[in-house]
């Protein structure tokens, strides 16, 4: 996880920061820690408010089929993202995609960036490019109010592998869980780069 070591964190109550947070949240391993009734009702919920009424059949039906949906999401999680055969299908790490190696110069890049503005990886973390890093960098420059930080980093170092990395989800995918976090990802981060995400105050 990136940290501030000046500055606690706080509770998300910027809109774009909690909608970053949860989708980081999303892209962890599942665990019942979780992965459980409250998060499927905002998963549910954020779906509903999208227009996403298709998606949401989808995913109940696929839910409602499972023996162990927990197991099931563990298991692709895993075959898309950390270990698959013949080869990871997804790898979640923007150097794969621009520098075509596991730790390249992206990677050292965005780490200075999160130093830059008084952020660095918590102990243990892992590498400092992974998407749930940087969707949680972006959470908190939206928390803070950063948004020229936030544009900045999305345009120069988010959007460039992302969609690479989206379309590889989307068709190597197995499960509509992952299929509909990643759109959600998209969805967000182009909304935000574009034209903010605000509050509807009508």
């Amino acid at each position: 996880m990136v940290t501030n070591p000046k500055m606690p964190i706080q509770s998300a109550t910027d809109h774009i920061a909690t909608l970053y947070r949860f989708c980081a949240q999303s892209m962890q391993y599942p665990d019942s820690e979780w992965f459980s009734e409250n998060y499927l009702s905002s998963l549910y919920g954020l779906l509903d408010a999208l227009g996403g009424s298709a998606e949401k059949e989808k995913l109940q039906t696929a839910f409602s089929r499972s023996k162990d949906i927990l197991e099931e999401l563990q298991i692709e999680h895993t075959r898309l993202f950390i270990n698959g055969l013949p080869h990871v299908a997804a790898p979640p790490y923007g150097s794969v995609y621009l520098d075509k190696t596991l730790r390249g110069k992206y990677s050292d890049d965005i780490l200075l960036y999160y130093r830059s503005l008084g952020y660095d990886l918590a102990a243990h973390a892992d590498l400092p490019d992974s998407l749930i890093h940087q969707l949680e960098f972006l959470s908190f420059l939206a928390e803070d109010g950063n948004r020229e930080g936030e544009e900045e980093f999305l345009a120069r170092f988010f959007l460039p592998w992302y969609p690479m990395f989206a379309a590889q989800v989307k068709e190597e995918a197995q499960h509509p869980f992952y299929r509909i976090i990643v759109s959600f990802i998209d969805f967000f981060t182009q909304e935000e780069k574009e034209y903010g995400v605000q509050h509807n105050e009508a």
